[in-house]
């Protein structure tokens, strides 16, 4: 099989200059981290000696230092480096998902024209942390190819309906709000012919930057004009179960500051706070985690995928349904802050798994 990786690349260029320089911003990242330009050399595969080249001639083309060192105390990132690091990391977490999916676009167009390849086994699901741990596992196994697309929570179900992929990624809110979810899908699933497969069970609730210094507690508090929120897209299953927890308590979105500003992703909006541009954002606690950000947490989401009953015997949907119940993928979620397994594996109908509660 043939595998492509799509990544994106910095080049700056000043007004009416053809010179453009390559700046890696992941080299910048692991100074920040490690507080070492020889780390940070090491893990780019150049010399202490070129790595220092390098920051230079950065900070030349900008005219302003990115780095500073202190005796005794390491290197650190000037504010502008900070800045450089932050807009390249929340441009990454923006991107993530679309550059996936145009990686596997062109790797099944490369794959059919080859000689004939392993099983292919069609996934929409949306993005998040869980489902890219599944795929890493699945790309070790030879006999199955596993295209993985990332839509909206709505879209993977109208695509399973419209024979568009065979699993059908879908979360379900524990609780109150799973009424409003189970109607939204309902017109699209049918009890006697689709089956649901256990996945994972996931926290979500609000970001804040480290310590919640504004000390946001609950959803009210996000009408406070100083408060800056960042808001998922409007398609997207988080952003529905935001408006759903909302109109619960009564809340008019409109007077939230930055209700109408959304980025794509999780880690999006996670490296949105980090980065200074807000106070808070609703998503996954492994993305506030990644970023180094406190969690309010405010409910779970059930995490499932959804199929038509008759595929289930077909080999590559039981290589699946093998990984989901194996050690590997337990060990890679426990990994995951704030997420668990949850009956990874097991085949429920629709009757059974709309009737849960908790």
């Amino acid at each position: 099989m043939i595998e492509i990786e799509i990544e994106p690349v910095w080049r700056f260029r000043r007004r009416k200059d053809a010179q453009s320089l390559q700046i890696m911003l992941d080299f910048l990242a692991e100074i920040r981290a490690s507080g070492k330009i020889a780390a940070a050399a090491g893990r780019a595969g150049v010399s202490y000696r070129h790595a220092w080249n390098l920051i230079e001639k950065w900070s030349e083309f900008f005219n302003t230092p990115l780095v500073v060192r202190r005796q005794g105390s390491g290197t650190r990132l000037t504010p502008f480096g900070e800045k450089l690091v932050w807009a390249g990391q929340r441009l990454e977490a923006r991107l993530r998902p679309f550059l996936q999916n145009l990686s596997q676009e062109l790797e099944t167009e490369v794959n059919q024209m080859l000689t004939q390849g392993p099983l292919v086994l069609r996934v929409h699901a949306s993005h998040g942390f869980a489902v890219p741990k599944l795929r890493e596992l699945l790309s070790l196994e030879a006999d199955i190819d596993v295209d993985f697309r990332y839509v909206s929570n709505q879209s993977s179900l109208v695509s399973l309906v419209h024979d568009g992929c065979d699993l059908a990624g879908m979360h379900l809110p524990q609780g109150e709000l799973r009424k409003q979810a189970i109607v939204a899908a309902k017109g699209l699933l049918d009890t006697r012919t689709h089956r649901v497969i256990s996945f994972v069970t996931r926290e979500m609730g609000l970001m804040v930057r480290p310590g919640n210094p504004l000390g946001i507690s609950e959803l009210r508090q996000l009408v406070d004009p100083q408060i800056r929120f960042v808001n998922r897209d409007p398609d997207s299953g988080t952003r529905l179960l935001f408006d759903q927890l909302l109109a619960r308590h009564r809340i008019d979105g409109s007077r939230i500051n930055g209700y109408e500003h959304s980025e794509f992703t999780h880690a999006a909006v996670a490296a949105y706070v980090a980065s200074g541009y807000a106070d808070v954002a609703f998503g996954v606690e492994a993305a506030a985690r990644q970023f180094d950000l406190d969690f309010v947490r405010l409910l779970t989401e059930d995490y499932v995928f959804v199929c038509h009953k008759q595929i289930l015997d077909l080999e590559a949907v039981q290589c699946v349904l093998s990984v989901m119940r194996g050690p590997e993928f337990h060990a890679a979620i426990t990994t995951l802050p704030g997420y668990r397994v949850k009956e990874a594996g097991e085949i429920k109908t629709i009757s059974e798994v709309f009737r849960e509660t908790q």
